[in-house]
């Protein structure tokens, strides 16, 4: 049964375009059933009592045509901030994919994250997309070890899928790529580990990855995180608590020797892996018509 909530607009005006550049986002969903362990949305700020269950926006499409058709200047239009859009209701419903018609009808780009391979269906459309505006398609993998993944993330397809997904994606001539993060301290914040993602993202033809060696932690996230880390990884809690106590940026203590290592790996495999470059390799088949994105 899919469940309702109602909604008054769809699209958010972002206070900065520092992230891959999107000026505006857009969640069609609320929730996601992905079951990720770390996940900051479980955070108090965000008043989803019950996030793990997938809800559907009341008229979303309708108010998105709306708003869509009322701007005056191309939008960057990010999607996956909040919840995933390729969750498993998306399969039936379409919300995602009808959403991307209409923004390729009123010739705005889009900057979707996703932890799913069903992000794959929807190539025709991020390929009519990006004939003219641009077009930024990011894969969620923190780990190519499936085993592992299934204990951090057991709701979401697995990293090989994700990858066999972006492989399909940059064959269709698609800017896309992976984002590593979070890199979970003490869990997958290995030399080994990280080159691995690398290495598989490259080898899939990801134009780029961009990491975080490290997580966020707050209230109710980090509350079902350590009890997550209880049963999935005896002892690393008290490691946490020992090294962050109650800090919400958690960096790796192995951040410095991480990122010398992956930036190294990262120009030898020719992946982008710094935002600036990343935003400006999506912007620039778009010559001076660049300037109305990005600059919001």
């Amino acid at each position: 049964m899919t469940d309702y909530i109602p909604a008054k607009h769809i699209l958010t005006r972002n206070k900065s375009t520092q992230w891959f550049g999107a000026d505006h986002t857009m969640n069609l969903y609320r929730g996601c059933p992905h079951g990720c362990i770390y996940c900051d949305s479980r955070s108090e700020c965000y008043r989803d009592d019950d996030f793990d269950r997938v809800k559907v926006k009341e008229k979303a499409l309708e108010l998105l045509r709306d708003e869509l058709r009322r701007k005056t200047r191309p939008a960057l239009i990010a999607m996956g901030s909040m919840s995933d859009p390729y969750n498993p209701m998306e399969k039936e419903l379409e919300l995602t994919r009808k959403a991307l018609m209409l923004i390729h009808a009123y010739e705005h780009g889009v900057a979707a994250c996703t932890k799913s391979d069903l992000i794959l269906r929807d190539a025709d459309l991020y390929a009519d997309i990006q004939a003219r505006a641009p077009v930024i398609c990011k894969l969620t993998v923190t780990t190519t070890d499936d085993a592992l993944a299934a204990k951090l993330e057991p709701g979401a397809p697995s990293p090989s899928r994700r990858l066999k997904a972006l492989e399909g994606l940059s064959k269709n001539g698609i800017f896309a790529g992976v984002v590593l993060m979070p890199v979970l301290p003490f869990i997958e914040d290995g030399v080994e580990n990280v080159l691995a993602v690398v290495d598989a993202a490259a080898d899939a033809g990801a134009r780029f990855i961009y990491p975080a060696f490290g997580m966020t932690l707050r209230d109710r996230q980090r509350a079902y995180y350590y009890e997550q880390l209880v049963h999935r990884f005896p002892g690393v809690r008290e490691r946490y608590e020992k090294q962050y106590g109650d800090r919400y940026w958690c960096v790796s203590p192995r951040a410095k020797e991480l990122w010398a290592a992956f930036s190294q790996r990262c120009g030898e495999r020719g992946l982008l892996y710094e935002m600036k470059h990343i935003i400006s390799a999506a912007k620039r088949p778009y010559g001076d018509t660049q300037l109305t994105f990005f600059d919001m």
